[in-house]
């Protein structure tokens, strides 16, 4: 008979960050003797099979967002949002359902809203506490809370001292348990096995994760420098040799560290859980933000001022610039206190 405590992890479908942050905290639950089980969708479902196989997989719809491609996002996210509010209500249900099948002791759930319930205690993870809109920024805020509320628990991925994540987590914190964990990577310091110029990692929703992959693919093959390109799909398992460049579909956890850890300089979006991964791993990086996406707009911004990380607009890209800028900034690192694992699990 298992009487090992069943733990449900839920990441968000936007882009694999939050799916790959999740990773470092599914694989410390069974460290302390709990099962987990997912649920999830699309590319974050994919990657979360690739790197725990033999687990409990659930199918967890999505809110089926439409990016724009004019990267008018904020206008976007409002005129949805309905749509979004649907897909909140048809979790929440499916969860009572998933508790009842699975047998499931508590929940985590990474900026899912409807994943709460009265049944097993819930934790909602979330780095956006104060969420950068241009439009409607206090009824977004209000609504953020309401739901965030609704959870036993927050845990925020980043110290009290706010060393990533900046005016994102400077607010006043929802009327729940909140903990600061600490930065959240899957990676891990290695040994350098070859010397590589960069390493460009592409992501995010479509159309600009295409939009993204053409751009870097061009100017990477112009450069003539030694450089491999990620083009997240997870679904995908193909590789492909063009002159200096190599073109991965996809790499598990272990090959993306290592080549990030033999990377000179990263080239990707600014989403936070990319951020973190840099700052594990000091590494030096250009950020090219998602057009629209306020979030990853305002760390690129935040970097860029304080000298650590170099940023273009994507419209503007241009890499031979980029790597004539690179040297004056010095990159992301992170010196962290350990995260009392133990003590965040009590809750279930």
């Amino acid at each position: 008979m298992n009487n090992k405590k069943r733990i449900l992890i839920a990441p968000l479908d936007w882009g694999l960050g939050h799916a790959s942050r999740c990773i470092p905290i599914a694989r410390e639950l069974e460290q302390e003797g709990f099962e987990v089980v997912f649920a999830a969708s699309g590319r974050s479902l994919d990657l979360l099979m690739g790197e725990f196989p033999n687990r409990d997989f659930i199918k967890l719809e999505s809110y089926n967002i439409q990016y724009p491609k004019n990267g008018n996002m904020a206008w976007s996210m409002i005129s949805q949002s309905l749509k979004i509010w649907k897909g909140i209500r048809k979790e929440k249900k499916a969860l009572n359902q998933i508790i009842e099948d699975y047998d499931i002791d508590g929940v985590i759930s990474d900026n899912r809203f409807g994943l709460y319930s009265k049944k097993v205690p819930c934790v909602f993870i979330t780095h956006q506490l104060n969420i950068q809109s241009p439009l409607f920024s206090q009824w977004i805020q209000n609504i953020n809370f309401k739901y965030i509320e609704k959870y036993d628990a927050c845990w925020i991925p980043d110290s009290k001292e706010h060393l990533l994540s900046g005016d994102l987590t400077r607010s006043n914190l929802p009327q729940i348990d909140c903990h600061f964990v600490g930065s959240l990577s899957r990676f891990e310091h290695m040994q350098k096995t070859e010397d590589l110029d960069i390493l460009a990692v592409i992501s995010g929703p479509e159309p600009q994760r295409t939009i993204f992959e053409n751009i870097l693919k061009e100017q990477l093959l112009t450069s003539k420098k030694k450089a491999i390109l990620v083009l997240g799909k997870t679904e995908e398992n193909s590789k492909e040799n063009i002159e200096n460049l190599k073109i991965f579909s996809h790499l598990k956890s272990t090959e993306l560290n290592q080549a990030m850890v033999n990377a000179n300089l990263i080239i990707s979006r600014s989403g936070y859980s990319t951020v973190m991964d840099v700052a594990k791993l000091n590494k030096k990086a250009i950020f090219i933000p998602t057009p629209g996406q306020t979030e990853q707009l305002y760390l690129a911004k935040h970097y860029y001022n304080q000298k650590l990380t170099f940023a273009m607009p994507q419209g503007a890209f241009d890499l031979t610039i980029a790597l004539e800028k690179i040297n004056d900034f010095k990159g992301l690192s992170l010196s962290e206190k350990q995260t009392n694992w133990k003590e965040l699990f009590a809750l279930f």
